[in-house]
């Protein structure tokens, strides 16, 4: 019994004096003033699902019997990113991330995407910016035109706490292997 009492007091003492400790670990400093910038960036994106060598890979897919398999469906992306339409334009870096297809309806594509937007050349190379947003649903091969807006939820490097958001403009469409490529204009809020 008194081993029990000699314990609890112990157990006392140390949740008592843990506060007192804990402030140096929770203190919290003003920030100074910040300048927030603004930063345009255009660029295209290439995700190719087929021939020898594709940048999306399908890695899960729902036990159904539907051909081709849409909703609920896994990719991981390792897409490149270039300056100009063609895939064989200048490299300016790449996107890796995953995206969950959503749509029952095969005549539309609809997807929850998660992506960091890497660059590795140019003045901003090192640097990235997160995406995680819903591509809205579209007819999957969509009308000449058609731009749908992302949520930038944050970045490294340059684009350090980034915001803001990505006008996406499919430029080329293959539905029945799933390429895609899209237009992006990006702006980024970030200090």
């Amino acid at each position: 019994m008194e081993k029990q009492m000699i314990f609890a007091w112990a157990m006392i003492f140390c949740l008592a004096i843990a506060p007192v400790y804990g402030q140096y670990y929770s203190r919290t400093v003003k920030a100074g003033p910040r300048v927030e910038k603004i930063t345009h960036l255009h660029f295209y994106y290439h995700d190719i699902r087929s021939g020898n060598n594709p940048t999306a890979f399908l890695i899960a897919s729902p036990n159904i019997t539907q051909d081709p398999p849409s909703y609920g469906t896994l990719f991981a992306m390792d897409d490149p990113l270039t300056t100009e339409f063609e895939l064989t334009s200048t490299l300016v870096g790449n996107a890796q991330g995953l995206y969950l297809a959503l749509s029952r309806d095969l005549t539309k594509f609809s997807a929850v995407f998660y992506a960091d937007f890497t660059f590795t050349t140019g003045r901003y190379n090192g640097s990235s910016f997160s995406l995680f947003s819903r591509f809205p649903p579209t007819d999957v091969v969509p009308a000449p035109g058609t731009i749908r807006e992302m949520a930038i939820v944050g970045g490294t490097g340059k684009f350090r706490m980034a915001t803001g958001f990505a006008l996406l403009r499919p430029t080329s469409s293959n539905d029945t292997v799933g390429d895609a490529h899209v237009e992006f204009n990006v702006t980024l809020y970030h200090y």
